[in-house]
């Protein structure tokens, strides 16, 4: 009877993760793409490709959040523009970029929320931005993703 049940959980079990992959992919169908929407210069694609390999965790847990689509998509959004802004600060302060990705990050977001975003965004998207940094933020204290 164990046997049984060790095959359902292990089937189950995959068949999670498939749907977990599947949803990512539905998310962020051009998850591949950030990087290079990121770069200033082609030396910026492999820090771009570190970006996202930090960012990606906190996206799965997102999705097991069980979030509203278009609160996943909101935080989707803020993500892809916080790796820009990361790419943008390394082009303009040269001390960044000798700095780690996962530095980067803990140097730009904190508890209160986000960089402000350059252009310009309004006050209420930067809000809202600031909010995806806040978790993103605690998310990244609590894993400490090496």
């Amino acid at each position: 009877m164990s046997g049984t049940h060790n095959k359902v959980s292990r089937a189950s079990i995959i068949q999670a993760a498939a749907d977990e992959v599947a949803a990512f992919d539905r998310l962020c169908p051009d998850w591949a793409e950030w990087p290079r929407s990121w770069r200033g210069e082609d030396s910026d694609v492999v820090i771009g490709q570190n970006i996202v390999e930090r960012l990606k965790p906190f996206l799965h847990e997102l999705l097991r959040s069980q979030l509203a689509d278009k609160t996943l998509r909101r935080h989707r959004d803020h993500l892809w523009m916080l790796g820009g802004e990361i790419i943008r600060r390394r082009h303009d302060d040269p001390d960044l970029c000798k700095q780690s990705v996962k530095a980067l990050l803990f140097n730009l977001i904190e508890e209160e929320g986000g960089p402000l975003i350059w252009p310009r965004i309004s006050e209420s998207e930067q809000r809202s931005f600031d909010a995806t940094c806040r978790k993103l933020f605690r998310f990244l204290q609590q894993s400490e993703i090496p």
